[in-house]
């Protein structure tokens, strides 16, 4: 069989196959960045252990994607967990304002 053909028929196989997805977490921009503090749980900590160190969380955000993706957030920091354990922690940073047009420098 001809090359050509062969190509059209792989290109034409390729085009019907789904297409790959992910989940995305958006941050605001400016507003949050990841860094690993020493006052925030490290990668690789295992839920149980963040939560008897760090107590309740205010909020949680369930699972999703494969693997698993879900996170925390605590006052100042939010915690992204693999599955059971850390993946990343996200420091919240002061909000930036800019004057306002009316006030006096």
């Amino acid at each position: 069989m001809p090359a050509r053909p062969l190509l059209c028929l792989g290109l034409a196989a390729a085009l019907c196959l789904p297409a790959a997805g992910a989940d995305i977490l958006r941050l605001p921009e400016g507003q949050c960045q990841v860094i690993q503090a020493p006052w925030t749980p490290p990668r690789g900590m295992d839920r149980d252990t963040v939560l008897r160190r760090y107590g309740e969380p205010q909020s949680r955000q369930p699972a999703v994607g494969d693997p698993p993706i879900s996170r925390w957030t605590y006052p100042g920091f939010i915690v992204v967990f693999e599955g059971r354990h850390v993946l990343h922690t996200v420091v919240q940073a002061p909000a930036q304002r800019s004057p306002s047009p009316d006030a006096e420098p």
